[in-house]
């Protein structure tokens, strides 16, 4: 029985990282599903642009005597037909402002502010019961969507599904690191983080493929009722099956606490950092442009290519190779910042969104072969930015303004990157919605490229492996994911050490 016992609890740790993982893939799932399913529900709910668009799967594009795209009215797109058969309809488009808005600001506002509130409760209070709350609040929103009748309801929803989903990445990141061990964190990590993309792959065939089955009559409904009940019984899952872990010292705070100078940093000192804010506004503008592409993309690709069905191809694209690129450069940066220290992590970051710009370009010029070839080679480099980024940021800073730091960055990132992209909306009116692309998608990945390569040379020199810090005897608990100053730079793998500690202490990034 004892032995059973034993098999069991070996099983605990990689149970945790599953459920967690997966509630942010629903949680990720319920973000983006509204940039594949919303024409169905524009048609709907009636908001967003109305346009000409071809009705049927009878013919390719190169067969048609004119292309629906090109009417400008009712009139002159109900006139198309082959042999007096109408192959174009006058309606909605699902884009238009209110579709911006349903995608950015609505959710990222109240994301980003509550995002803040929750790393700063997650220090204070049960974890594990917050995930859990956070997950059924981001659960119902999701399940509530699938019912709406009005435009400003599935606003309103999209706002309660983002407080909830904003809990998700603080809160697991502190349980996972109190539950790993330092061997295996970068890791766990990395799996977990990968619910960004699974969720946004998954968003792909489910939003294509479901809503014409018309399941049950429900249409696009469906996928909505679908993914809330589930995400509901992963939140029981959490409440019921996992425990508040006990809060580990990790990171090497005696070298901060040793270190009168650390505490004379003020957060001025942090926000007025030229490197900080190179790093924030690069970031920014970076953010923008992923964003851009991913509220916009499934629908470019429809209306452009209406011959070719591609979602399975964006699954494979942004789930297999974005996360591949998320692992591959935290890999690649630790092998570096070992032997040369800080300033390759930003050479790295730099050259990889510098390779992924000309690939993202031919992502919105070629056609459909061509364009899934350099959006996958594009992907690869692209989404090696975020953890480097973040390794480079709790690198710079000191350990008692570090969680505080990273809040702001990410208010600022994710304010300023996830809400600029409504500007796609009314610059696609006056140029085109792919030359709107390339402004705001490939325009600013080479803008944001630019700005981390010239942040390169505001990095001090130096680097190396850093001398192990001592071992001191410590007490009490810590729940701060990295804790080292500048002149010490471990890898990304080995970012944190356990240790015990006399003072009780409770931090955390």
């Amino acid at each position: 029985m004892l032995e059973i016992s034993k098999k069991l609890a070996g099983l605990y740790q990689p149970y945790v990282l599953a459920i967690v993982s997966i509630g942010y893939v629903l949680g990720e799932l319920g973000h983006y599903m509204i940039g594949v399913t919303s024409k169905a529900i524009a048609t709907d709910l009636h908001y967003g642009d109305i346009a000409c668009q071809l009705n049927t799967t009878e013919y390719y594009i190169s067969d048609l005597p004119a292309d629906c795209a090109e009417a400008n009215n009712s009139e002159t797109c109900l006139s198309y037909n082959i042999n007096g058969t109408p192959y174009c309809e006058w309606t909605y488009n699902g884009l238009g402002l209110d579709y911006q808005v349903l995608a950015g600001p609505s959710f990222i506002a109240v994301f980003t502010i509550v995002g803040v509130i929750m790393g700063y409760l997650a220090d204070k209070f049960n974890r594990v019961r917050m995930l859990a709350v956070c997950t059924v609040v981001f659960s119902v929103a999701i399940i509530i969507s699938g019912a709406v009748t009005e435009y400003w309801q599935l606003v309103l929803l999209r706002m309660i599904m983002a407080a909830g989903e904003s809990g998700c990445n603080p809160l697991s990141t502190g349980i996972l690191s109190d539950i790993f061990p330092e061997a295996k964190r970068a890791l766990v990590m990395s799996i977990f983080n990968w619910g960004i993309y699974g969720g946004y792959g998954i968003a792909f065939p489910v939003g294509r493929y479901v809503p014409p089955a018309n399941v049950w009559g429900l249409g696009w409904r469906i996928c909505y009722y679908v993914a809330g009940i589930i995400s509901l019984i992963f939140a029981f899952l959490t409440w019921f099956t996992l425990k508040e872990p006990e809060r580990q010292s990790i990171g090497e705070d005696a070298a901060g606490q040793d270190n009168p100078d650390a505490k004379k940093v003020t957060m001025w000192t942090i926000v007025s950092d030229p490197r900080i804010i190179m790093l924030c506004l690069a970031a920014s503008i970076r953010h923008c442009g992923g964003m851009c592409f991913a509220y916009n993309c499934d629908l470019y690709y429809q209306i452009y290519f209406p011959d070719y069905d591609l979602g399975w191809w964006l699954f494979a694209v942004t789930i297999i190779i974005g996360s591949i690129g998320v692992v591959a450069g935290g890999i690649l940066s630790d092998k570096f910042v070992a032997k040369m220290g800080i300033r390759s992590r930003v050479i790295v970051l730099a050259v990889s969104q510098i390779l992924a710009t000309p690939v993202a370009f031919g992502s919105v010029y070629c056609e459909p072969v061509g364009a899934m070839i350099t959006l996958g080679i594009s992907y690869f480099f692209a989404e090696m930015w975020f953890g480097i980024l973040f390794a480079i940021l709790v690198e710079i800073v000191p350990l008692h303004l570090r969680s505080t730091t990273v809040g702001l960055f990410l208010f600022v990132m994710n304010n300023i990157g996830g809400n600029l992209p409504i500007a796609v909306e009314p610059v696609s009116k006056a140029i085109g919605y792919r030359e709107s692309l390339y402004i705001f998608y490939v325009g600013f990945y080479a803008v944001s490229s630019i700005m981390f390569l010239l942040t390169v040379f505001i990095m001090p020199a130096g680097g190396g492996s850093p001398a192990p810090a001592p071992v001191k005897e410590l007490t009490g608990h810590d729940n701060t994911v990295y804790s080292h100053d500048e002149t010490n730079l471990p890898t990304i793998t080995s970012l944190v050490r356990n240790s015990k500690r006399n003072n009780t202490e409770n931090s955390r990034l």
